[in-house]
């Protein structure tokens, strides 16, 4: 186990309303969320793009524009931060994410590793949203990770379930990736819970050697998580995009809150907090 735990802060999430949660959308507004969650201990931002027209930045963009105008307002504000851009659209055409990529060469990208029907059940016994199908077929995958090679960006995959994450060590063994990182979303209602039992389970099924962290959805009970994955090792992420609510179940007015109780954790099992050019040498990433 590595004394020394990377932390990303997840600033906004793809449809979060602003005019509900106090979620970042415009550019100045991302940069100094990302210099919040930065002064508290967070050396990547998972950053998704949202629409910079006034009044639609609840809805989500794949500009290469936007994409760029994001990343140079948090890097100006960030000196040697990551950027960890998403990829993640639920159909088959992502022209969007790969035009982005090759616009903003991102030092990580996240990568959905498999596909997972995508559900929420109300408790009136109606469905939160129409059930859809997230879908990852193995060439989507292989498309994205050639244009990361291209780019030079070090893909982060995304594993919804115990199944996406053996379906990971298989993309080692055909050749598709060679150095993956591995990123447990738990939470979601249809795909793994955010059960501290589980994660134990999951760091044996994954391939040996390779970094990980947990992506933990939920309200405050995700801590105890959080707080397993310092203790076994694993990098550390939370932000507005993954939950709304503090360890003592108060609401997080901004990521700064977040990534401080999340730094916290780390400090309890009793290790650093990775600076940015640490967190680039632990990844093996160019320097800043």
């Amino acid at each position: 186990m590595s004394d020394t735990a990377i932390i990303t802060c997840a600033l906004t999430g793809v449809l979060t309303n602003p005019q509900q949660h106090p979620v970042p959308v415009t550019a100045e507004e991302m940069a100094t969320a990302a210099r919040q969650a930065y002064d508290a201990g967070a050396s990547i931002m998972h950053v998704h793009f949202r629409c910079q027209v006034p009044g639609k930045g609840h809805l989500p963009s794949f500009e290469p524009e936007v994409a760029a105008l994001v990343s140079d307002a948090i890097r100006e504000k960030c000196p040697g931060v990551i950027i960890n851009m998403t990829t993640g659209v639920p159909f088959r055409d992502q022209s969007g994410p790969i035009s982005c990529l090759r616009a903003i060469k991102p030092e990580m990208a996240a990568c959905n590793a498999g596909s997972l029907n995508y559900l929420k059940a109300k408790a009136d016994g109606t469905w939160a949203w129409p059930p859809m199908l997230f879908s990852n077929p193995v060439d989507k995958v292989s498309e994205l990770v050639e244009v990361m090679k291209e780019t030079g960006t070090l893909p982060e995959f995304e594993c919804f379930d115990v199944g996406i994450v053996r379906s990971v060590n298989m993309y080692v063994d055909v050749g598709i990736v060679k150095n993956p990182e591995y990123n447990f979303v738990m939470g979601v209602a249809s795909g793994m819970p955010a059960d501290p039992e589980l994660l134990p389970l999951l760091l044996k099924y994954m391939r040996p050697g390779h970094g990980w962290q947990v992506t933990a959805i939920g309200r405050e009970d995700v801590w105890p998580l959080h707080q397993k994955a310092a203790e076994l090792g694993g990098h550390l992420r939370t932000g507005l995009e993954d939950t709304f609510y503090m360890p003592d179940g108060s609401k997080a007015s901004d990521n700064g809150q977040l990534i401080e109780a999340l730094a916290k954790c780390a400090e309890r099992a009793g290790r650093k907090v990775a600076t940015p050019a640490e967190a680039r040498k632990i990844l093996h990433l160019k320097p800043a």
